[in-house]
């Protein structure tokens, strides 16, 4: 949080950015200062929802054909609080969590934040190198984790060659692991359908005994937690090669939660579909943070994202609200275009959130016309802001929610910089960095001070401001635009090109399902344009790579015009949905070599 003694003066120099009619002059703004900051611990503030919305459906999740309401939530992660306090977790140990989105995760994040233990989400795409990896920089203590992984249109991956790699003696009495000293008990939770049989595993505890071994004790003891104690770790997703584990504190990911539902207008009544990830800040701070700060349900789909599950559980449980990333919404209009799923039964909604990575306006217009989403609100955020520091209203002017991420949230402040000089604030318009200051900067990267020291910078009045790495312009307004990351910028013959618009312009071509440019190296322009496309199926789809320069030719200047056109089925991704630009240089380089892309 901001030092009480730099507040005033950030809010002086806030006022001096501004002209006497309230619109901006440079590109530094803050969010409102109301309604305050809940200066809470979340298992006391879910005490409170609990005590008021006790019987209604916290959670449903689809694919298990159960729900939970909030008195079952609280009742059965206090139990499995007391059977995790009897194998040893205690307040700031490092717990790892490798599930897909099911009851289970919901019930262990919340038996976790009331002991004060810290929770690890990993993704359960993990290998065993990667988990090892994680295990060991944080020291983990504990590891609850699935029998079976389900990755989206991948069979179900059991879990057991991981745990022997973990474990080599997984049949034996006692846990022993030298690769993972630190690693006391490892809890399976069997969501296989009866593939595989965890009993014969003795090293391993049983999810079901755990949260039993717990049901008949009384309250939880004070645990002596503090709003600003860590009780998250989140890794990084990866649009890097380099994941990092920013630490986020029960006071950050509370308020982000509430101020996002708090803009969304959700309330107690609204159904909200959510199939990214538990794993990452979009399904467990945008997704289920702001549905249980408002008395809201949330429905999982499946475990990991299933297109027609998603449209599925829109349909039968009259969902109010959607999210999703724009290669999901894309798979789920691809469904309903192909008439795969029915046209009927989206009427109920009304709102949702389109984030994750930069939205092309064309796809906005088609969930607006499409799927009813008429009030959809667009997020920016990063992991290390836990996550969003701006979002549109719905009510926002459309042409506001399909060109820019809309206006800071509550308590957080902004400014855009010149990259080769953070002390530097531009003007509105330019496009520059984006930095961030409030309550929802991490407190840094877990054991990893030297990359803390890069990103998170005081200024010269000693206010710490989270670097993003993002190009973005800020608006009179306050309304912020992001034009992509500062390392995707191309210099193509010392005029920069932003990927977004050449991704814009080619998204809106009727043959093109989905987009993504990277600059490739080029011993004439230093980088040129390169757009990767993925087709539509059939005959809709039919297009030459001529066909693409053309169009960008006729709507965009020269120089944006792909040099490269590569035909892909799909891109390396995230699980939270992000392309992996990285990986599609080096796939585009190979590809270069083979002779391809180049018609």
């Amino acid at each position: 949080m901001l030092r009480p003694v730099l507040v005033r003066s950030l809010r002086l120099t806030i006022s001096a950015h501004r002209l006497r009619r309230g619109l901006l002059t440079q590109a530094f703004s803050a969010g409102p200062t109301e309604p305050p900051l809940l200066e809470q611990t979340i298992p006391q503030h879910f005490t409170g929802i609990v005590r008021e919305f006790g019987d209604r459906d916290a959670v449903i999740s689809h694919h298990q054909r159960t729900r939970l309401t909030y008195d079952a939530l609280d009742r059965d992660s206090n139990a499995l609080a007391h059977g995790l306090a009897r194998l040893g977790v205690k307040r700031g140990e490092r717990v790892a969590v490798s599930l897909g989105n099911n009851v289970e995760f919901a019930t262990t994040t919340y038996a976790l934040f009331k002991l004060g233990a810290i929770l690890v989400p990993l993704n359960p795409a993990f290998n065993a190198p990667q988990v090892l990896s994680a295990l060991n920089h944080l020291a983990a203590s504990h590891l609850i984790i699935g029998a079976e992984t389900n990755l989206p249109r991948k069979e179900p991956r059991s879990n057991i060659p991981l745990l022997t790699h973990l474990v080599p003696n997984l049949e034996g009495s006692s846990l022993e692991s030298e690769l993972v000293p630190s690693l006391q008990k490892i809890i399976i939770v069997n969501n296989s359908s009866g593939r595989i049989d965890t009993k014969g595993y003795k090293s391993t505890t049983r999810y079901e005994n755990v949260i039993e071994d717990g049901r008949d004790e009384l309250a939880l003891p004070d645990q002596g937690l503090h709003p600003n104690d860590v009780v998250n770790i989140q890794f990084t997703s990866g649009t890097t090669s380099m994941p990092k584990a920013a630490c986020l504190s029960h006071l950050s990911i509370l308020n982000n939660g509430k101020s996002i539902g708090d803009r969304m207008l959700l309330t107690e009544k609204d159904i909200v579909c959510s199939p990214p990830p538990l794993f990452h800040c979009f399904g467990c701070i945008l997704g289920y943070m702001a549905t249980a700060t408002h008395g809201s349900t949330i429905v999982w789909p499946a475990e990991a994202f299933d297109p027609r599950l998603t449209l599925e559980s829109v349909r039968e449980y009259k969902c109010t609200a959607l999210y999703g990333v724009p290669t999901m919404f894309i798979a789920e209009l691809e469904l309903l275009a192909n008439n795969v799923v029915p046209y009927e039964g989206f009427q109920y909604l009304r709102t949702g959130i389109a984030a994750g990575s930069s939205i092309p306006a064309e796809l906005m217009r088609k969930l607006h016309k499409v799927l009813n989403l008429t009030e959809l609100t667009i997020c920016y955020g990063m992991t290390e802001t836990s996550p969003v520091s701006a979002m549109t209203t719905t009510d926002d002017p459309i042409e506001k929610r399909i060109d820019s991420v809309g206006r800071l949230l509550p308590h957080v402040t902004a400014k855009v910089v010149d990259p080769a000089d953070w002390s530097r604030t531009l003007d509105v318009h330019q496009r520059g960095e984006l930095a961030v200051s409030g309550y929802l900067v991490m407190k840094g990267y877990w054991g990893d001070e030297m990359r803390t020291r890069e990103v998170l910078v005081p200024d010269e009045e000693g206010v710490l401001w989270m670097h993003t790495g993002d190009e973005a312009l800020m608006d009179e307004e306050g309304y912020v635009k992001i034009t992509g990351r500062i390392k995707d910028l191309i210099i193509k013959g010392g005029e920069n090109i932003h990927p977004l618009e050449c991704e814009n312009c080619l998204f809106a071509h009727p043959a093109v399902s989905e987009v993504s440019v990277v600059g490739l190296p080029d011993q004439r322009y230093g980088e040129v344009v390169a757009a990767f496309v993925v087709k539509h199926a059939g005959e809709k789809g039919k297009v030459t790579a001529e066909e693409i320069r053309e169009w960008v030719k006729t709507r965009l200047s020269h120089h944006l015009v792909p040099k490269y056109v590569f035909w892909v089925d799909n891109y390396p991704k995230t699980a939270s949905g992000k392309i992996q630009k990285f990986k599609l240089k080096e796939i585009g380089l190979k590809l270069l070599k083979e002779g391809e892309g180049i018609e």
